[in-house]
């Protein structure tokens, strides 16, 4: 890798805080190829009358794509989000989101220009008040519709090159469980046909800088869902652990006693269900790869 992965990652930041604003799955815009929504404050877009940022085109860069990758065109991930968007909002200062109406990370306030320190502590170093409140932040964000972002049920060919939108709903949870696995997933090379020898999250110099944008969006996101601008993810420090010590009921859920495939009943998981549990859902991810059905377990 490559620049691929990293134009992924940059492409994020083009779109940041999702991967398809609501405002923007539609014919009009995908057929204009602009993503450059109201931002409700001061109407304008982009938050242009407030000095926030501009609907400008995005950049790209022309340096080579790596031998790992012998296509061209073929992937709508290339140059993201250039397939479906080629002009979106460029924020200026501390502005961020499809928008410009959000801080960047750091920052607060209504012109963000206050510091704002987050610290991440140790979940076996949390009080259990503190534990609980995180598994409910998680529940609720399973249970929540996403207020701003939806995601494809199509690639761009088989939306008629955007006369035919291809989108739906997606709870806040599984928005990033969604935008984790479309990153990474295999080249659709047409037909049954992929390529599976590419991935553009992992395996290459990406892998940090995109998976630490990824936790800081979904923080985010979580954050205002529950209104709590103090939440922090906690995190596990795995270094010295001879197995894991986080797989129990107390915290991400131990193993069913009978099905080593299931999670204990007891678990706080166990009812949560995957694609919300309906056979269209797993259709839907079965058409954006053609005929390679994808394996529920890439869900969790």
């Amino acid at each position: 890798m490559s620049f691929f992965t990293m134009s992924v990652l940059l492409g994020i930041l083009h779109l940041a805080s999702g991967q398809f604003p609501r405002a923007c799955a539609n014919s009009e815009s995908l057929l204009s190829k602009e993503c450059c929504p109201q931002w409700p404050e001061d109407g304008s877009s982009c938050g242009e009358l407030s000095g926030r940022g501009s609907c400008r085109e995005i950049l790209l860069s022309d340096a080579p794509l790596g031998p790992q990758f012998p296509f061209t065109g073929v992937d709508d991930r290339e140059d993201w989000p250039a397939v479906f968007y080629n002009r979106t909002c460029q924020c200026l200062g501390n502005f961020m989101g499809f928008h410009c109406g959000e801080c960047k990370f750091g920052f607060a306030g209504p012109n963000c220009t206050e510091r704002r320190l987050q610290v991440r502590r140790d979940i076996f170093r949390i009080s259990a008040r503190e534990k609980n409140k995180f598994l409910a932040y998680l529940n609720l964000a399973k249970h929540t519709t996403s207020r701003d972002f939806v995601i494809a049920t199509g690639t761009y060919a088989q939306m008629n090159n955007g006369s035919n939108p291809m989108f739906r709903n997606i709870n806040l949870y599984d928005l990033f469980v969604w935008m984790h696995y479309y990153v990474s997933r295999d080249t659709l090379l047409g037909g049954s046909s992929v390529w599976r020898d590419i991935d553009f999250a992992h395996e290459a110099p990406g892998f940090l800088p995109w998976h630490r944008l990824f936790l800081l969006l979904w923080e985010h996101e979580i954050q205002k869902i529950t209104g709590d601008e103090n939440f922090t993810v906690p995190y596990w420090d795995w270094r010295d652990a001879e197995g894991c010590d986080i797989c129990t009921d107390e915290y991400m859920g131990g193993r069913h006693p009978t099905n080593p495939n299931l999670l204990s009943p007891a678990s706080f998981f166990a009812s949560w269900q995957v694609g919300n549990g309906k056979r269209e859902e797993e259709l839907l991810y079965a058409q954006m790869l053609g005929t390679e059905m994808l394996d529920p377990g890439q869900l969790r």
